[in-house]
């Protein structure tokens, strides 16, 4: 999956977020960096951050993903 669809999505979904990615299709990385993330537990981060990806893992056209959140 193309990495500037994967920023759109999470752009959407999480106004104000940076995404920085590492690696390629088959090892890819993500860190999402918002202010958004203030307060929220861990888990709950990676669920606004995984959530607008769901029809797309289920579809199979993003099948690995890594993701670390922080907060800005």
């Amino acid at each position: 999956m193309d990495k500037e669809l994967i920023r759109e999505i999470i752009s959407s979904a999480i106004p104000n977020s940076k995404c920085v990615f590492e690696g390629d299709s088959c090892n890819l990385k993500l860190m999402v960096i918002s202010g958004s993330f203030n307060g929220i537990s861990l888990i709950k981060q990676h669920k606004m951050v995984l959530s607008p990806l769901k029809e797309h893992f289920e579809s199979g056209t993003l099948h690995a993903l890594s993701i670390e959140t922080k907060t800005s």
